[in-house]
């Protein structure tokens, strides 16, 4: 499973050894705080994907690692069957316009986000 760092300046989404190759990456994802427009929660993170993967991996309904392209932008995600997820849409961040995560950890994500008086955007709970 996906880790989430939070620190004064960055995210990262640091993916595991196995991670790493199902999203052909070979570095974690970070996003400067400052790029977070929004975050939802949600408890199907397969219905945010949008797009073809390319770079990555998908299982239909089970796993979905990598990058994904639509006419929207480039997304990333790292989805796994089951899990709870997360939603966050970046604003002006040159690789990425959403990332889509599964993590049980939500609520705590956002919390970690607005500690400090960082304004993340708007906080939807999505179902």
């Amino acid at each position: 499973m996906v880790r989430l760092l939070v620190d004064s300046d960055t995210l990262e989404v640091q993916l595991s050894p196995l991670e790493r190759t199902l999203a052909r990456r070979r570095e974690s994802v970070r996003i400067d705080r400052s790029r977070i427009a929004r975050v939802q929660l949600t408890d199907e993170p397969f219905t945010w994907l949008r797009g073809v993967r390319a770079p990555g991996s998908h299982v239909p309904g089970r796993l979905a690692y990598g990058t994904w392209k639509s006419v929207f932008g480039n997304d990333f995600a790292a989805v796994r069957e089951g899990r709870p997820g997360v939603v966050i849409e970046l604003d002006g961040d040159d690789e990425f316009e959403r990332i889509v995560v599964a993590t049980k950890h939500g609520i705590g994500l956002v919390r970690a986000l607005q500690q400090g008086g960082v304004d993340v955007g708007d906080v939807a709970d999505v179902d």
